[in-house]
């Protein structure tokens, strides 16, 4: 089922929610939900436009490119560094499924010590 730009941010912040080391604000400005895990940020949760409803979140750059490639509603990440960021808006082939993967991608890109724990 393809979500719309609600139901994709609430599955973004329950999937960031369920995450170990997570914390939630606004330090930017009152209309970008930003999440952290450990002070490094990988989930910003968009809510300035209520016709622009999108989530943007970390993800390796190839897989990335293949993201937007096969969607027409993921492109470069708004507000940071479009070669290593991804926006995701609702559309066609955006699932609970996709949303939550992207989300957990993002956290275990941001979270280096995780990363170190697994090795």
């Amino acid at each position: 089922m393809t979500l719309s730009g609600e139901q994709l941010q609430r599955t973004a912040r329950n999937a960031a929610t369920a995450l170990e080391h997570v914390s939630t604000g606004r330090p930017f400005t009152p209309h970008l939900e930003v999440w952290k895990v450990r002070d490094k940020v990988f989930l910003i949760v968009t809510e300035d436009d209520p016709d622009l409803q999108i989530i943007t979140v970390k993800a390796d750059p190839h897989h990335a490119d293949a993201l937007r490639r096969d969607h027409g509603s993921i492109g470069a990440g708004q507000y940071l560094n479009k070669h290593h960021w991804t926006s995701v808006g609702p559309g066609p082939g955006i699932t609970k499924r996709l949303i939550e993967d992207l989300v957990l991608g993002s956290y275990d890109l941001a979270d280096g010590h995780r990363q170190e724990e697994d090795s």
